[in-house]
């Protein structure tokens, strides 16, 4: 791979800004750490607020929209610093409620949770009950740990038993990995990896998958895809994701890949090869989000 293909290495958004009016906004790792906000990624979405451009928060939280619109209030966000909210739970809850394709539409409203009281928007106003056993289910909702300290195999012998049951899985969260302030923690989609490795059948909500784009691009009606571009520090999933919606990338290194990719002193060499193996190489580098 020649040098051709390095991601372009740029101290802030600043340096781009003129070329794109659509920002899709990674919100873990990238505006926020879980418990309070970046300031200086605030300061960049406010900046970029103020020319004009339209900000969508893209995340992959399994609650819904509103759910962490109340979040960043209470964190200090100012509603200025973005337009709109969309996440894998909003996504998630209206294919629960359309039962859009023949994998949503084959299972019935009952679903057990897998996940923490906090997501319960998800499975609430969109027809669905809570199953009190795994016995008494349809299919698992998946949302996560139910605390940020278990492991995958916390959950061994549920995913076991569903499996026993043929119950399918739909996960609200692909990200595999968060930062939970300084602490990685496991996300559902590191759950839901599993049980297809253990031969469940899973249908996945969020980035790096097509209908909570779709949404967005409702959002930024107007806009040529040409001038919209995702920024996250999940090559998995905000980079890979922008790249199958024929979007541009603006990858963050100080996240969730920061052992792999140089973190707060980035290099583009370590990101190609990082991200050759895993997922798409972004379009342009930072190591955080930073006007």
């Amino acid at each position: 791979m020649s040098d051709s293909n390095l991601p372009v290495m740029i101290d802030g958004i600043s340096a781009i800004a003129d070329q794109f009016d659509g920002y899709l906004v990674d919100l873990w790792g990238c505006v926020h750490n879980g418990i309070e906000p970046y300031p200086e990624a605030v300061d960049a979405l406010l900046k970029l607020a103020g020319q004009g451009k339209t900000i969508s928060l893209l995340s992959n939280g399994p609650r819904r929209g509103v759910d962490l619109t109340e979040r960043l209030d209470q964190m200090g966000v100012p509603r200025e610093a973005y337009h709109y909210v969309m996440s894998s739970g909003e996504a998630a809850w209206h294919a629960l409620a359309d039962r859009p394709d023949e994998f949503h539409a084959s299972f019935g409203n009952r679903c057990y949770h897998l996940g923490p009281p906090r997501d319960v928007s998800v499975f609430t106003g969109n027809g669905l009950s809570k199953a009190d056993s795994i016995a008494g289910a349809d299919f698992i909702l998946n949302t996560g740990p139910v605390e940020y300290s278990h492991i995958v195999d916390t959950y061994r012998e549920i995913l076991g038993k569903a499996l026993e049951l043929r119950l399918p899985m739909v996960c609200a969260n692909p990200d595999l990995l968060v930062h939970i302030g300084d602490d990685l923690v496991i996300c559902a989609g590191l759950i839901a990896e599993k049980y297809n490795e253990m031969g469940g059948k899973v249908a996945y909500h969020g980035k790096p998958y097509a209908s909570v784009y779709d949404r967005c691009f409702e959002f930024l009606s107007g806009i040529d895809k040409r001038r919209i571009i995702g920024v996250g520090d999940g090559l998995r999933t905000d980079v890979f994701g922008a790249k199958k919606q024929g979007i541009s990338s603006l990858f963050l290194s100080a996240g969730i890949h920061s052992e792999d990719t140089g973190g707060m002193t980035p290099e583009p060499h370590l990101i190609r090869e990082f991200a050759g193996r895993i997922a798409s190489i972004p379009d342009y580098a930072s190591s955080r989000l930073r006007w």
